[in-house]
């Protein structure tokens, strides 16, 4: 990977990667997420070396992740499954490091640069990634990610 890493972006699906991808649900609906305590840790590590963003297609839980992608100082944008894939293509698939674990993730994790994917995603994504983390998505798979990043593309 080349030296110069200031060009790239490290792209994260939230749900599933930043979260455990399970939704607690009230008579009120989604109301809460889990997340893993390490994983701002990970980003502030490669903050920055890579510009980091994080897209979600979770509309009726979108503020409840906004909130904690806020909070660790970044950005989260909307982006709907099925426009995933060119959303991430906007910012050039060469430059781009992506993280993610569904289905309509497979091909963008294919087409990017790097691919990660962690422990717990679907089949076609891990089949596609470059690096699967040992930990699941909400438990530390950031994290992990970041730690790995620093090896293999930053240092």
């Amino acid at each position: 990977m080349k030296k110069n890493n200031k060009n790239l972006f490290f792209i994260l699906d939230v749900d599933g990667v930043l979260t455990s991808g399970q939704f607690i649900y009230s008579e009120r609906g989604k109301v809460q997420k889990i997340f893993g305590a390490h994983d701002s840790d990970g980003l502030d590590l490669i903050k920055n070396h890579l510009k980091i963003l994080f897209i979600s297609s979770d509309k009726r839980g979108f503020k409840i992740s906004s909130k904690r992608v806020k909070d660790m100082g970044f950005k989260l944008y909307y982006v709907a499954n099925q426009q995933r894939f060119k959303f991430v293509e906007k910012y050039n698939f060469q430059d781009v490091i992506f993280m993610g674990d569904g289905v309509y993730d497979a091909e963008i994790i294919k087409n990017s640069k790097y691919g990660i994917a962690p422990r717990n995603a679907v089949n076609e994504a891990k089949k596609k990634a470059d690096y699967i983390t040992k930990r699941n998505g909400g438990d530390g798979a950031v994290y992990e990610a970041c730690l790995h990043l620093l090896r293999k593309i930053i240092k």
